[in-house]
């Protein structure tokens, strides 16, 4: 990964000031953003310590019956069935391991505070969870990303999605238009009926809910990929933009989709960013098939 100049550290400060401004006056007043959920607080502050306290996290686990039964399910998937099943919060961790457990239970606690009722948004959370999933993948072959960063940025990349359906009347028809449209960008239209735009709005999130400052930078700019390379971003951003592109590529084609115009038009130097060949996105692909059918 391309190393940027030293001067500029600042984007992620000028994200929550214009985060700040328009959240007081511009036109994100209107828009509600549920607080984080305390259970996911909890297990935050359980894994930051020095000594991750793994009696905390089960805790919380067992604390909610849907939570510990998709613990559960998530053990004895194919993906870590070792053939006998496990029974209890604990055997699941287990098996699991603290990083695997800890994702699903963000995963859930987020999807339940965020709750979806459109068929516009009918697939998001499965298209959340894939994201996640390549981009935690992803990480692993990417020295100094973190996978619980990239993991975080694919789940919450388009948060400001279900967010706008809640608190902006008409945004399913922007949706559909935005969708529809071939003449101009996605945001576009976003903007052209609601002043704002997902971008900007999931990192409104990403500011409230007090994710990883490069994480609110990646979500606020993921469609401005003419920043990559920009000697304002910090690093981490640029990173999980570039990696965010890749990660959408290979959900598409593990969909059956044709590129989308962002790849189109950005993914050599996003693939430059990243040090990564085609061949390297090959491996990736054929690596991931297995992950993204378990979605």
């Amino acid at each position: 990964m391309t190393e940027t100049p030293a001067p500029a550290r600042s984007r992620a400060q000028q994200v929550r000031q214009e985060l700040d401004q328009a959240h007081r006056s511009g036109p994100l007043r209107t828009i509600v953003i549920p607080p984080c959920p305390e259970l996911l607080t909890r297990m935050r502050d359980a894994l930051a310590q020095a000594e991750p306290d793994l009696n905390e996290v089960a805790r919380i686990a067992a604390s909610d019956v849907a939570m510990s039964a998709m613990l559960i399910k998530a053990a004895n998937s194919p993906a870590f069935s070792t053939g006998q099943p496990v029974q209890t919060v604990g055997q699941a961790m287990t098996r699991l391991g603290l990083q695997k457990t800890a994702q699903e239970m963000t995963a859930y606690l987020v999807r339940t505070t965020l709750k979806i009722n459109s068929p516009q948004l009918q697939r998001f959370w499965e298209r959340s969870t894939k994201r996640a999933v390549a981009m935690g993948h992803i990480a692993h072959h990417l020295p100094g990303l973190s996978v619980d960063v990239a993991h975080t940025y694919g789940l919450f990349a388009h948060v400001g999605m279900p967010v706008m359906m809640q608190s902006l009347r008409g945004y399913a028809g922007t949706m559909a238009e935005a969708a529809a449209r071939i003449d101009r960008p996605y945001i576009a239209t976003e903007n052209a009926n609601h002043r704002t735009d997902h971008a900007v709005v999931g990192a409104l999130v990403a500011r409230v809910w007090q994710l990883a400052p490069e994480v609110m930078v990646a979500i606020r700019r993921h469609h401005d990929l003419e920043m990559l390379g920009d000697a304002e971003t910090e690093p981490e951003a640029h990173t999980l933009v570039a990696a965010g592109l890749v990660a959408e590529h290979l959900m598409r084609r593990h969909e059956g989709l044709p590129p989308d115009s962002d790849w189109d038009q950005h993914c050599q130097v996003a693939l430059d960013w990243l040090h990564t060949t085609p061949d390297d996105l090959s491996q990736w692909e054929e690596e991931l098939l297995p992950l993204l059918d378990a979605c």
